[in-house]
Protein backbone atom coordinates (compact mmCIF):
# COMPACT_ATOMS: atom_id res chain seq x y z
CA UNK A 1 0.00 0.00 0.00
CA UNK A 2 1.28 3.46 -0.91
CA UNK A 3 1.99 5.75 2.05
CA UNK A 4 -0.68 8.47 2.55
CA UNK A 5 -0.09 11.92 4.11
CA UNK A 6 -1.67 10.83 7.40
CA UNK A 7 0.38 7.66 7.63
CA UNK A 8 3.20 7.57 10.16
CA UNK A 9 6.47 5.67 10.31
CA UNK A 10 7.20 3.86 13.58
CA UNK A 11 10.76 5.23 13.45
CA UNK A 12 9.57 8.87 13.49
CA UNK A 13 10.54 10.88 16.57
CA UNK A 14 8.80 13.51 18.65
CA UNK A 15 11.30 16.31 19.25
CA UNK A 16 11.04 19.14 21.75
CA UNK A 17 13.12 20.84 24.41
CA UNK A 18 16.23 19.01 23.25
CA UNK A 19 14.61 15.61 23.86
CA UNK A 20 13.73 12.99 21.24
CA UNK A 21 11.31 10.18 22.05
CA UNK A 22 10.39 7.24 19.84
CA UNK A 23 6.71 7.13 18.98
CA UNK A 24 4.70 4.18 20.31
CA UNK A 25 3.04 1.96 17.74
CA UNK A 26 -0.04 3.92 16.65
CA UNK A 27 -3.00 2.98 14.47
CA UNK A 28 -1.70 5.37 11.82
CA UNK A 29 1.28 3.08 11.42
CA UNK A 30 -0.78 0.00 10.56
CA UNK A 31 -0.61 0.89 6.87
CA UNK A 32 2.97 -0.35 6.94
CA UNK A 33 2.19 -3.50 8.87
CA UNK A 34 0.11 -4.89 6.02
CA UNK A 35 2.79 -4.48 3.39
CA UNK A 36 5.89 -4.28 5.54
CA UNK A 37 5.32 -6.83 8.30
CA UNK A 38 9.06 -7.35 8.62
CA UNK A 39 9.21 -3.87 10.13
CA UNK A 40 7.39 -5.12 13.24
CA UNK A 41 9.42 -6.94 15.90
CA UNK A 42 9.50 -10.73 15.98
CA UNK A 43 10.21 -11.97 19.48
CA UNK A 44 11.01 -15.16 21.36
CA UNK A 45 10.84 -16.16 25.03
CA UNK A 46 11.83 -19.44 26.68
CA UNK A 47 10.28 -19.85 30.15
CA UNK A 48 11.20 -22.83 32.34
CA UNK A 49 9.56 -24.24 35.47
CA UNK A 50 11.43 -26.61 37.76
CA UNK A 51 10.56 -29.94 39.37
CA UNK A 52 8.36 -31.19 36.58
CA UNK A 53 4.62 -31.60 36.22
CA UNK A 54 1.88 -33.94 37.42
CA UNK A 55 1.01 -36.68 34.90
CA UNK A 56 -0.83 -39.29 36.97
CA UNK A 57 -2.45 -41.54 34.37
CA UNK A 58 -0.36 -43.66 32.04
CA UNK A 59 3.22 -44.87 31.72
CA UNK A 60 5.86 -42.20 31.09
CA UNK A 61 3.23 -39.49 31.39
CA UNK A 62 1.33 -40.65 28.29
CA UNK A 63 -2.39 -41.07 29.08
CA UNK A 64 -3.81 -44.56 28.60
CA UNK A 65 -6.25 -45.00 25.76
CA UNK A 66 -9.93 -45.61 26.50
CA UNK A 67 -9.60 -44.25 30.03
CA UNK A 68 -10.98 -40.95 31.31
CA UNK A 69 -8.38 -38.22 31.28
CA UNK A 70 -7.22 -37.18 34.73
CA UNK A 71 -8.68 -33.82 35.68
CA UNK A 72 -5.40 -32.66 37.24
CA UNK A 73 -2.94 -33.97 34.67
CA UNK A 74 -0.62 -31.29 33.31
CA UNK A 75 -1.71 -32.35 29.82
CA UNK A 76 -5.05 -30.65 29.07
CA UNK A 77 -6.49 -33.66 27.24
CA UNK A 78 -5.44 -37.20 26.33
CA UNK A 79 -6.01 -37.54 22.58
CA UNK A 80 -4.12 -35.63 19.89
CA UNK A 81 -6.29 -33.10 18.13
CA UNK A 82 -8.33 -30.05 19.15
CA UNK A 83 -7.65 -28.92 22.69
CA UNK A 84 -10.04 -29.37 25.56
CA UNK A 85 -9.02 -28.18 29.01
CA UNK A 86 -9.05 -29.83 32.43
CA UNK A 87 -8.61 -28.31 35.89
CA UNK A 88 -4.84 -28.01 35.63
CA UNK A 89 -4.80 -26.25 32.26
CA UNK A 90 -7.97 -24.17 32.72
CA UNK A 91 -6.12 -20.80 32.80
CA UNK A 92 -5.29 -21.31 29.11
CA UNK A 93 -8.84 -22.01 27.95
CA UNK A 94 -9.43 -18.39 26.82
CA UNK A 95 -6.13 -18.65 24.91
CA UNK A 96 -7.05 -21.79 22.97
CA UNK A 97 -6.35 -20.25 19.56
CA UNK A 98 -2.93 -19.12 20.76
CA UNK A 99 -1.50 -22.25 22.42
CA UNK A 100 -0.37 -25.74 21.42
CA UNK A 101 0.69 -28.64 23.63
CA UNK A 102 3.40 -31.00 22.36
CA UNK A 103 3.75 -34.45 23.91
CA UNK A 104 6.65 -36.84 23.46
CA UNK A 105 9.41 -34.25 22.97
CA UNK A 106 12.73 -34.16 24.79
CA UNK A 107 16.47 -33.69 24.31
CA UNK A 108 18.48 -36.88 23.82
CA UNK A 109 21.37 -34.86 25.24
CA UNK A 110 19.56 -34.78 28.57
CA UNK A 111 18.77 -38.48 28.87
CA UNK A 112 21.96 -39.34 30.74
CA UNK A 113 22.02 -36.23 32.90
CA UNK A 114 19.33 -37.21 35.37
CA UNK A 115 15.96 -35.56 35.90
CA UNK A 116 17.14 -32.46 37.70
CA UNK A 117 20.40 -31.97 35.79
CA UNK A 118 18.66 -32.19 32.42
CA UNK A 119 17.35 -28.68 33.11
CA UNK A 120 20.86 -27.49 32.21
CA UNK A 121 20.29 -28.26 28.53
CA UNK A 122 16.61 -27.31 28.18
CA UNK A 123 17.36 -24.35 25.89
CA UNK A 124 20.49 -25.83 24.27
CA UNK A 125 19.90 -29.53 23.57
CA UNK A 126 23.62 -30.10 24.19
CA UNK A 127 24.91 -33.65 24.67
CA UNK A 128 27.13 -32.95 27.65
CA UNK A 129 27.71 -36.60 28.58
CA UNK A 130 28.76 -37.49 25.04
CA UNK A 131 30.53 -35.61 22.30
CA UNK A 132 30.11 -32.19 23.93
CA UNK A 133 32.14 -31.58 27.08
CA UNK A 134 30.39 -28.33 27.97
CA UNK A 135 27.00 -26.79 27.37
CA UNK A 136 26.45 -25.12 24.02
CA UNK A 137 24.59 -22.16 22.52
CA UNK A 138 20.97 -21.68 23.57
CA UNK A 139 18.09 -20.91 21.22
CA UNK A 140 17.73 -17.31 22.43
CA UNK A 141 21.41 -16.58 21.83
CA UNK A 142 21.25 -18.16 18.37
CA UNK A 143 18.50 -15.66 17.59
CA UNK A 144 20.39 -12.80 19.26
CA UNK A 145 23.44 -13.51 17.10
CA UNK A 146 21.36 -12.74 14.00
CA UNK A 147 19.12 -9.91 15.16
CA UNK A 148 20.37 -8.66 18.52
CA UNK A 149 22.00 -5.62 16.94
CA UNK A 150 18.56 -4.22 16.10
CA UNK A 151 17.73 -3.45 19.73
CA UNK A 152 19.44 -1.75 22.66
CA UNK A 153 19.96 -5.15 24.33
CA UNK A 154 20.66 -8.26 22.29
CA UNK A 155 18.84 -10.43 24.83
CA UNK A 156 17.43 -10.46 28.35
CA UNK A 157 18.40 -13.33 30.67
CA UNK A 158 16.31 -13.68 33.83
CA UNK A 159 15.98 -16.27 36.58
CA UNK A 160 14.38 -16.34 40.00
CA UNK A 161 17.72 -17.17 41.67
CA UNK A 162 20.28 -15.31 39.58
CA UNK A 163 23.80 -16.18 38.43
CA UNK A 164 24.87 -19.21 36.45
CA UNK A 165 24.94 -21.99 39.02
CA UNK A 166 27.15 -24.90 38.02
CA UNK A 167 27.12 -28.18 36.11
CA UNK A 168 24.08 -30.20 37.16
CA UNK A 169 22.58 -27.20 38.89
CA UNK A 170 22.24 -24.42 36.32
CA UNK A 171 20.49 -21.21 37.34
CA UNK A 172 20.35 -19.84 33.82
CA UNK A 173 18.89 -21.08 30.54
CA UNK A 174 21.12 -18.96 28.31
CA UNK A 175 24.54 -19.84 26.90
CA UNK A 176 26.59 -17.90 24.36
CA UNK A 177 28.38 -21.05 23.23
CA UNK A 178 30.53 -23.87 24.57
CA UNK A 179 31.34 -23.29 28.21
CA UNK A 180 29.92 -19.74 28.27
CA UNK A 181 26.78 -19.52 30.42
CA UNK A 182 25.16 -16.11 30.81
CA UNK A 183 24.33 -15.12 34.40
CA UNK A 184 20.62 -14.60 34.96
CA UNK A 185 19.31 -11.45 36.62
CA UNK A 186 16.84 -11.91 39.47
CA UNK A 187 16.36 -8.57 41.27
CA UNK A 188 13.47 -6.62 39.71
CA UNK A 189 14.80 -3.15 40.57
CA UNK A 190 18.23 -3.95 39.09
CA UNK A 191 16.61 -5.42 35.98
CA UNK A 192 14.45 -2.32 35.54
CA UNK A 193 17.44 -0.02 35.99
CA UNK A 194 19.51 -1.93 33.45
CA UNK A 195 16.70 -1.73 30.93
CA UNK A 196 15.41 1.78 31.40
CA UNK A 197 17.92 3.69 33.55
CA UNK A 198 21.32 2.25 32.64
CA UNK A 199 23.25 5.50 33.14
CA UNK A 200 21.73 6.20 36.57
CA UNK A 201 22.12 9.96 36.42
CA UNK A 202 25.68 9.85 35.06
CA UNK A 203 26.77 12.48 32.59
CA UNK A 204 26.31 10.85 29.19
CA UNK A 205 29.59 12.27 27.86
CA UNK A 206 31.47 10.67 30.74
CA UNK A 207 29.74 7.37 29.99
CA UNK A 208 30.86 7.58 26.36
CA UNK A 209 34.41 8.49 27.40
CA UNK A 210 34.52 5.48 29.72
CA UNK A 211 33.31 3.19 26.94
CA UNK A 212 35.99 4.60 24.63
CA UNK A 213 38.67 3.80 27.23
CA UNK A 214 37.32 0.26 27.59
CA UNK A 215 37.45 -0.21 23.83
CA UNK A 216 41.08 0.95 23.75
CA UNK A 217 42.07 -1.46 26.53
CA UNK A 218 40.36 -4.35 24.76
CA UNK A 219 42.14 -3.48 21.51
CA UNK A 220 45.47 -3.55 23.35
CA UNK A 221 44.69 -6.89 25.00
CA UNK A 222 43.72 -8.44 21.67
CA UNK A 223 46.88 -7.11 19.99
CA UNK A 224 49.20 -8.35 22.71
CA UNK A 225 47.53 -11.75 22.98
CA UNK A 226 47.71 -12.32 19.23
CA UNK A 227 51.36 -11.30 18.98
CA UNK A 228 52.74 -14.36 20.75
CA UNK A 229 50.16 -16.90 19.56
CA UNK A 230 52.51 -18.44 16.94
CA UNK A 231 54.97 -19.41 19.68
CA UNK A 232 52.47 -21.57 21.55
CA UNK A 233 51.64 -25.25 21.46
CA UNK A 234 48.36 -26.58 20.09
CA UNK A 235 46.42 -26.63 23.37
CA UNK A 236 47.64 -23.20 24.38
CA UNK A 237 46.66 -21.83 20.97
CA UNK A 238 43.13 -23.12 21.55
CA UNK A 239 43.02 -21.39 24.95
CA UNK A 240 44.28 -18.13 23.43
CA UNK A 241 41.69 -18.38 20.64
CA UNK A 242 38.96 -18.75 23.27
CA UNK A 243 40.39 -15.77 25.13
CA UNK A 244 40.49 -13.67 21.99
CA UNK A 245 36.91 -14.67 21.17
CA UNK A 246 35.85 -13.43 24.62
CA UNK A 247 37.65 -10.13 24.01
CA UNK A 248 35.96 -9.73 20.63
CA UNK A 249 32.58 -10.39 22.26
CA UNK A 250 33.33 -7.71 24.86
CA UNK A 251 34.42 -5.31 22.11
CA UNK A 252 31.12 -5.82 20.30
CA UNK A 253 29.17 -5.16 23.49
CA UNK A 254 31.15 -2.00 24.24
CA UNK A 255 30.64 -0.82 20.66
CA UNK A 256 26.89 -1.43 20.66
CA UNK A 257 26.51 0.18 24.10
CA UNK A 258 28.37 3.25 22.84
CA UNK A 259 26.15 3.44 19.76
CA UNK A 260 22.95 3.20 21.81
CA UNK A 261 24.00 6.08 24.08
CA UNK A 262 23.19 8.27 21.06
CA UNK A 263 19.53 7.21 21.16
CA UNK A 264 16.85 8.18 23.70
CA UNK A 265 15.79 5.69 26.36
CA UNK A 266 12.14 4.59 26.23
CA UNK A 267 9.68 5.97 28.76
CA UNK A 268 7.63 3.30 30.53
CA UNK A 269 4.60 3.31 32.79
CA UNK A 270 5.56 1.67 36.10
CA UNK A 271 2.08 1.90 37.60
CA UNK A 272 1.33 -1.34 39.45
CA UNK A 273 4.93 -2.55 39.15
CA UNK A 274 6.38 -3.43 42.57
CA UNK A 275 10.13 -3.57 42.00
CA UNK A 276 10.80 -4.31 45.67
CA UNK A 277 8.57 -7.39 45.75
CA UNK A 278 9.73 -10.24 47.99
CA UNK A 279 10.13 -13.93 47.14
CA UNK A 280 7.74 -14.54 50.03
CA UNK A 281 5.03 -13.27 47.71
CA UNK A 282 5.81 -15.62 44.80
CA UNK A 283 2.82 -14.71 42.64
CA UNK A 284 3.67 -11.01 42.64
CA UNK A 285 7.38 -11.72 42.21
CA UNK A 286 6.90 -14.00 39.18
CA UNK A 287 4.38 -11.61 37.63
CA UNK A 288 6.81 -8.75 38.15
CA UNK A 289 9.48 -10.71 36.24
CA UNK A 290 6.98 -11.34 33.45
CA UNK A 291 6.01 -7.65 33.49
CA UNK A 292 9.66 -6.67 33.00
CA UNK A 293 9.90 -8.98 29.98
CA UNK A 294 6.65 -7.49 28.66
CA UNK A 295 8.01 -3.95 29.02
CA UNK A 296 11.29 -4.93 27.37
CA UNK A 297 9.34 -6.38 24.43
CA UNK A 298 6.81 -3.55 24.27
CA UNK A 299 9.54 -0.88 24.10
CA UNK A 300 11.56 -3.02 21.66
CA UNK A 301 14.49 -2.87 24.09
CA UNK A 302 15.11 -6.52 23.24
CA UNK A 303 13.38 -9.27 21.27
CA UNK A 304 14.84 -12.40 22.85
CA UNK A 305 14.58 -13.49 26.48
CA UNK A 306 14.77 -16.43 28.85
CA UNK A 307 13.21 -16.88 32.29
CA UNK A 308 14.18 -19.72 34.62
CA UNK A 309 11.41 -20.04 37.22
CA UNK A 310 13.40 -21.79 39.96
CA UNK A 311 16.42 -23.93 39.26
CA UNK A 312 16.35 -27.68 39.72
CA UNK A 313 18.49 -27.26 42.86
CA UNK A 314 16.98 -24.41 44.87
CA UNK A 315 17.46 -25.66 48.43
CA UNK A 316 19.52 -22.59 49.33
CA UNK A 317 16.90 -20.05 48.21
CA UNK A 318 13.36 -18.97 48.98
CA UNK A 319 12.16 -20.82 45.87
CA UNK A 320 12.37 -23.94 48.02
CA UNK A 321 9.32 -22.60 49.86
CA UNK A 322 7.25 -21.30 46.94
CA UNK A 323 4.55 -23.97 47.24
CA UNK A 324 4.29 -23.21 50.96
CA UNK A 325 3.82 -19.49 50.36
CA UNK A 326 1.43 -19.98 47.44
CA UNK A 327 -0.64 -22.99 48.56
CA UNK A 328 0.20 -23.68 52.19
CA UNK A 329 1.94 -26.94 51.28
CA UNK A 330 3.75 -28.38 54.31
CA UNK A 331 7.10 -29.21 52.79
CA UNK A 332 9.67 -28.06 50.25
CA UNK A 333 8.48 -27.30 46.72
CA UNK A 334 10.97 -29.91 45.49
CA UNK A 335 9.16 -32.59 47.52
CA UNK A 336 6.06 -32.30 45.34
CA UNK A 337 8.09 -33.77 42.48
CA UNK A 338 8.97 -36.83 44.56
CA UNK A 339 5.89 -37.42 46.69
CA UNK A 340 3.31 -36.23 44.15
CA UNK A 341 0.65 -35.54 46.80
CA UNK A 342 -2.77 -35.72 45.13
CA UNK A 343 -4.08 -32.75 47.12
CA UNK A 344 -1.32 -30.41 45.92
CA UNK A 345 0.36 -31.62 42.71
CA UNK A 346 -2.37 -30.55 40.31
CA UNK A 347 -3.07 -27.34 42.20
CA UNK A 348 0.63 -26.49 42.06
CA UNK A 349 0.63 -26.97 38.27
CA UNK A 350 -2.48 -24.82 37.96
CA UNK A 351 -0.93 -22.07 40.08
CA UNK A 352 2.09 -21.99 37.77
CA UNK A 353 -0.23 -22.02 34.73
CA UNK A 354 -2.04 -18.95 36.11
CA UNK A 355 1.21 -16.98 36.26
CA UNK A 356 2.18 -17.90 32.71
CA UNK A 357 -1.33 -17.23 31.37
CA UNK A 358 -1.11 -13.78 32.97
CA UNK A 359 1.88 -12.99 30.75
CA UNK A 360 0.31 -14.42 27.59
CA UNK A 361 -2.82 -12.38 28.19
CA UNK A 362 -0.79 -9.18 28.62
CA UNK A 363 0.76 -9.78 25.21
CA UNK A 364 -2.54 -10.71 23.58
CA UNK A 365 -4.33 -7.68 25.03
CA UNK A 366 -1.76 -5.25 23.62
CA UNK A 367 -2.53 -4.14 20.07
CA UNK A 368 0.32 -4.12 17.58
CA UNK A 369 -0.06 -3.39 13.89
CA UNK A 370 -2.84 -5.53 12.46
CA UNK A 371 -2.85 -7.86 15.46
CA UNK A 372 -1.42 -7.99 18.96
CA UNK A 373 1.96 -8.54 20.59
CA UNK A 374 1.39 -12.27 21.12
CA UNK A 375 0.85 -12.70 17.37
CA UNK A 376 4.52 -11.84 16.82
CA UNK A 377 5.98 -13.39 19.97
CA UNK A 378 6.85 -17.09 20.29
CA UNK A 379 6.67 -18.27 23.90
CA UNK A 380 8.01 -21.70 24.84
CA UNK A 381 6.98 -22.86 28.33
CA UNK A 382 8.01 -26.17 29.84
CA UNK A 383 10.39 -28.28 31.89
CA UNK A 384 13.05 -30.94 31.37
CA UNK A 385 11.98 -32.81 34.48
CA UNK A 386 8.59 -34.22 33.62
CA UNK A 387 6.20 -36.86 34.95
CA UNK A 388 8.32 -38.81 37.46
CA UNK A 389 10.88 -37.65 39.96
CA UNK A 390 13.96 -38.24 37.83
CA UNK A 391 12.63 -38.90 34.35
CA UNK A 392 14.37 -37.28 31.40
CA UNK A 393 11.83 -38.00 28.67
CA UNK A 394 8.51 -36.60 27.45
CA UNK A 395 8.97 -33.05 28.67
CA UNK A 396 5.86 -30.99 29.43
CA UNK A 397 5.93 -28.53 26.52
CA UNK A 398 3.58 -25.72 25.53
CA UNK A 399 4.16 -23.28 22.68
CA UNK A 400 2.17 -20.06 22.45
CA UNK A 401 1.94 -17.12 20.07
CA UNK A 402 3.41 -16.45 16.67
CA UNK A 403 0.03 -16.52 14.90
CA UNK A 404 1.30 -13.81 12.54
CA UNK A 405 4.62 -15.64 12.15
CA UNK A 406 3.08 -18.63 10.44
CA UNK A 407 2.20 -20.73 13.51
CA UNK A 408 -1.18 -22.38 14.02
CA UNK A 409 -2.52 -23.42 17.40
CA UNK A 410 -5.41 -25.02 19.23
CA UNK A 411 -4.22 -28.65 19.23
CA UNK A 412 -2.42 -31.28 21.26
CA UNK A 413 0.32 -32.87 19.14
CA UNK A 414 1.78 -36.27 20.03
CA UNK A 415 5.28 -37.15 18.84
CA UNK A 416 5.43 -40.74 20.02
CA UNK A 417 6.43 -44.07 18.51
CA UNK A 418 7.07 -43.72 14.79
CA UNK A 419 6.29 -39.99 15.04
CA UNK A 420 9.08 -39.39 17.55
CA UNK A 421 11.28 -36.36 16.75
CA UNK A 422 13.72 -34.31 18.85
CA UNK A 423 12.58 -31.23 20.75
CA UNK A 424 15.27 -29.42 18.75
CA UNK A 425 13.03 -29.70 15.66
CA UNK A 426 10.68 -27.26 17.39
CA UNK A 427 13.67 -24.98 18.01
CA UNK A 428 14.46 -24.92 14.29
CA UNK A 429 10.89 -23.88 13.48
CA UNK A 430 10.90 -21.24 16.20
CA UNK A 431 14.17 -19.77 14.94
CA UNK A 432 12.85 -19.75 11.38
CA UNK A 433 9.72 -18.03 12.69
CA UNK A 434 11.79 -15.09 13.96
CA UNK A 435 13.78 -14.95 10.70
CA UNK A 436 16.87 -16.83 11.82
CA UNK A 437 17.84 -18.86 8.71
CA UNK A 438 18.97 -22.11 10.34
CA UNK A 439 18.36 -25.62 9.02
CA UNK A 440 19.51 -27.40 12.17
CA UNK A 441 19.95 -26.92 15.90
CA UNK A 442 21.55 -29.39 18.32
CA UNK A 443 20.29 -32.89 17.33
CA UNK A 444 17.41 -31.74 15.13
CA UNK A 445 16.36 -33.73 12.10
CA UNK A 446 14.47 -30.88 10.42
CA UNK A 447 11.79 -28.28 11.13
CA UNK A 448 8.52 -29.13 12.89
CA UNK A 449 6.05 -28.62 10.07
CA UNK A 450 2.99 -29.63 12.13
CA UNK A 451 2.84 -26.19 13.74
CA UNK A 452 3.39 -24.00 10.70
CA UNK A 453 0.47 -22.73 8.66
Amino acid sequence: MKKKPWHLDRRELIRGGGVALSLPLLNGMSWASRDQTDDLPKRLLVSYFAYGAYMPNGTNGIPKENQPHHDWSWWPCSKPGPLTFNQSSAPFKPLKENVSYLRGLDHAGGWSLGGHSSGDVFATGAEMTGREKTNNISIDQQAANFHGHKTRYASLVLGTEGGTGHYGSSKTLSHRGPGRPIPSLHKPQEIFNRLFNPYAGKDIEKVRAGLKREASILDLLAEQSGSFKNRLGREDKIKVDEYLESIRALEKRVERTSQWTQKPLPKVDTKGLDLEVSHKNPQEYIRCMYDLIYLAFQTDSTRFATLMLESEQSSDSEMWNYATYALGYKGATHDIAHKRPADYSGKWDRWRAEQHAYFLNRLRNTNEGDGNMLDRTLVLWGSAHPHASHSTKNYPIQLAGGNKLGFKHGNLHAFEGEKKVPLANLFVSMLNGVDVPVTSFADSTGPMTELRG
